[in-house]
């Protein structure tokens, strides 16, 4: 596998986990695991916008 490739999924993997629990935090009521959900999301993001860029530049 494509260094590139593996940035994108391990950034998609990281935005839905992120999400995941961003949505548990805000149902349990728990604001350090709504922000650390929000964090790991915007994380996640980042690193599949690298996988993208390498792609692009031809890893």
């Amino acid at each position: 596998m494509k260094p590139s490739t593996k940035h994108q999924a391990k950034g998609k993997f990281h935005e839905v986990k992120g999400k995941i629990k961003e949505k548990v935090g805000k149902a349990t009521n728990n604001p350090d695991l709504e922000v650390e959900g929000k964090n790991e999301r915007t994380a996640g993001k980042i690193q599949k916008k690298i996988g993208q860029v390498e792609k692009v530049l031809g890893d």
